[in-house]
């Protein structure tokens, strides 16, 4: 299908087929567009926006970092901040579980890059940052006029700080690493930072990455890694709040499976099956990342039309997603589509993190995470929304609720009786082990980081 955004001329890929025709061959179909020209001053040349010539190295680098083994040894320390994030909402009383959920993967993401060298103090300002960027991000990719970005009106500056500001952070972090002889590691291995500057030392015998790869590679990961995961969760919780039988069935399964346990620890997913089919489901009726670019390098021919080179292609993973010829009832939440004994998905139209070469790296990751965030938070509190509360999800960069309040009703988990209520709310800063089953694995993943 043929559209126009504004004076960009553009063809859509509207069946999963074609997607995956698109998504298959990086060579011919690269990175490239206005999305991704506008996300570079922002991310530089990581592995969300990098050409088809340099991705192979640079997931080659990163993807150790990201393997079943090492995710599954995340997932104590996301449990933990899971329950120090929810365990402190007061009861009965209002949160903003939008700002709640960037808190929590903020403070997720960032351990997995730096451990403990970000304080509380730089992980909210990142928070802060991060909502900044994203509010200022859609418009720069859709809006084709440069100018309009330079002059000095205040969302300009305010947004033009909160770049400055990541930035400055993550170099800071780079910095007091280096100074830092206890954690000079010559062969890396702690955390996602010590594995870059041993690349950049150039340790194992590979040519050495540039300060900027380094600096690069960080942002991209923290930026992804934080903002798209907390809008599956926040999206999760609005449409559990909207879906009471959906919503009956995970409690019922947290009461079981973590019936006297204060948090789910790793042994415990492969049990939450209902659980991993709300994130799923979540991923699939509302994907953070919703509507992707690409342009082809060479003419290729693509639904039997010839495509010159330079062709921008688009593909929606939410349209994909949506197709009642893929998805029984595209519209309605439905966790149960993805059980095991549900009827297949038609191979492709399942896209949230993208699928071939460069599938999301850190799709596991951000399962497991979701679905450790919501076995948490479901087996302490129930999330209502606020009287009068209306429908405000929004498509920008990327897809779901940013400023969802909702109120906390404390419930009891099974034989372990109520769940302690004995802090007060605070302000907090805060991205999977096994996905989903073989329907959509293949395919899972916030394109793509």
């Amino acid at each position: 299908m043929e559209i126009r955004l504004g004076p960009l001329r553009a063809w859509m890929a509207c069946h999963p087929e074609l997607a995956h025709q698109v998504l298959m061959d990086t060579r011919t179909f690269d990175k490239g567009g206005p999305l991704y020209d506008r996300l570079r001053p922002l991310m530089g040349d990581g592995l969300v926006t990098c050409r088809h010539d340099t991705y192979r190295r640079q997931r080659r680098l990163l993807q150790p970092d990201f393997r079943p083994s090492r995710v599954t040894g995340h997932t104590e320390p996301m449990s933990r901040e899971a329950e120090s994030v929810c365990g402190g909402w007061p009861t009965e009383g209002r949160i903003d579980v939008s700002a709640e959920m960037l808190a929590l993967t903020t403070r997720v993401i960032s351990r997995v890059l730096f451990s403990d060298s970000l304080g509380s103090a730089a992980a909210a300002e990142v928070r802060d940052s991060l909502a900044v960027i994203v509010r200022g991000l859609f418009v720069r990719t859709a809006v084709p006029v440069d100018a309009l970005f330079r002059v000095p009106a205040p969302a300009n500056r305010r947004y033009r700080r909160a770049v400055e500001r990541v930035h400055a952070i993550v170099d800071a972090v780079v910095e007091e690493r280096r100074r830092d002889a206890r954690r000079a590691d010559p062969h890396g291995g702690g955390d996602l930072l010590d594995t870059l500057l041993a690349a950049a030392r150039g340790d194992g015998g590979a040519a050495a990455i540039s300060e900027q790869e380094v600096h690069d590679h960080l942002v991209t990961l923290l930026l992804t890694g934080a903002e798209s995961t907390a809008l599956c969760l926040a999206s999760a919780f609005d449409l559990l709040a909207r879906n009471p039988e959906a919503e009956r069935r995970l409690h019922a399964e947290v009461d079981t499976v973590l019936a006297g346990r204060r948090r789910p620890g790793p042994g415990d997913l492969p049990n939450l099956t209902y659980t991993r089919c709300v994130v799923s489901e979540t991923l699939r009726h509302r994907p953070p990342g919703w509507l992707f670019m690409r342009v082809t390098t060479r003419e290729t021919v693509l639904a039997g039309r010839r495509l010159p080179p330079g062709t921008t292609v688009l593909y929606s993973p939410y349209l994909l997603q949506h197709d009642p010829a893929s998805f029984a009832a595209p519209d309605r939440f439905r966790p149960e589509r993805w059980l095991p004994q549900a009827a297949a998905v038609p191979p492709g139209a399942m896209l949230p993190f993208a699928t071939g070469g460069r599938k999301c790296i850190g799709d596991r990751f951000a399962v497991a995470e979701a679905t450790v965030t919501v076995a948490a938070v479901a087996a302490r509190w129930r999330l209502r929304h606020v009287p009068g509360h209306t429908e405000r999800t929004r498509p920008g960069a990327t897809l779901g609720p940013r400023s969802l309040v909702m109120t906390c009703e404390p419930r009891s988990r099974g034989p372990a009786g109520p769940v302690p209520r004995d802090r007060s709310l605070a302000t907090r800063t805060g991205t999977a082990i096994s996905s989903q089953d073989s329907r959509t694995a293949g395919d899972n993943g916030v394109d793509d980081a």
